[in-house]
This record gives structure tokens, sequence and C-alpha cells, in this order.
């Protein structure tokens, strides 16, 4: 049989001289403390992101010379460097030269 005394005379509350009795209780503080902080910045900066991400704008404004044709919506545009793709919401993908001039416009259809 194993007996454990305990001596209710002593107070361990003071943190400061057990960190000093055991030093292994610094490191731990201090680890702590450096991943509290980098957790408190890194919902900093995925706040930041989201703020700056769901400000931008949902859709790129199409260039003043293109002209749609009438009653058409734009649902999605896609750019590159000689050409601009527009998608309308009626299901017309209109092909647009780098001058905005219409070069193509098509319906696809279903497989």
């Amino acid at each position: 049989m194993v007996t454990i005394r305990v001596d209710m005379g002593e107070d361990h509350t003071d943190w400061k001289k057990t960190a000093k009795a055991v030093p292994e209780l610094r490191w731990l503080r201090w680890l702590v403390t450096g991943l509290t902080l980098v957790m408190g910045m890194g919902m900093v900066a995925v706040v930041a992101l989201l703020w700056w991400r769901l400000g931008a704008e949902k859709l790129p404004q199409l260039p003043e010379n293109i002209t749609l044709p009438a009653g058409a919506q734009v649902q999605a545009v896609t750019f590159s460097s000689d050409w601009t793709v527009v998608v309308t919401r009626q299901g017309l993908v209109l092909l647009y030269d780098r001058r905005g001039n219409l070069r193509s416009q098509t319906r696809p259809t279903a497989p």
C-alpha cells in the first residue's frame, strides 16, 4: 500500500515560484502566448480577406464599346487579350473582338 502525504500548510498557487521550480512551465507559457498571438493575427487576416473579396464587384463591367443585343442581360463575362465573351441570361454566347465588334453569336444546345 502506498501512502501519500499532503502538507496542507504550503501554498502552491504562486505560479512564479512554480515556474522557477519547473522550467518547462515557463516554456509552455511562452508557447501558449505565441500561439495565441499567431491565431489572433490569422483571424484578423481571414476577416480582412473576406471583407476585401466580398466587397469586390460580382461581375466585371463591360467595356463601353460593347453593345449587347436588345433585351440581353449579362450573366457571365470572360476577358482575354484578343476577345471578350459574354453569356446572356437568354442563353446566347456572344464573342466580341478587341474593338467591341460582335464577331460571333451562338446558342449552345444540350447534348
